[in-house]
């Protein structure tokens, strides 16, 4: 049986709100071992002079532990 432990990260990318889950996942995956799912809790953008200059999502990472 295995136990699953949840995380929250906060990623942003300049691009896509898709770009800025697969930012959040990879970095994830550099310190968090088995890791397995991501849900996307939130997202919001940042604006700037009228403009949109960053896409951000909030992330909850599911990885199992050992």
């Amino acid at each position: 049986m295995s136990v699953a432990r949840v995380t929250e990260i906060i990623a942003g990318s300049p691009k896509s709100f898709d770009d800025a889950v697969k930012v959040g996942v990879k970095r994830a995956c550099k310190t968090l071992k088995n890791v397995k799912g991501a849900w996307v809790k939130g997202q919001k953008v940042i604006v700037e002079k009228g403009k949109i200059t960053e896409y951000r999502v909030n992330l909850e990472v599911t990885f199992i532990l050992e």
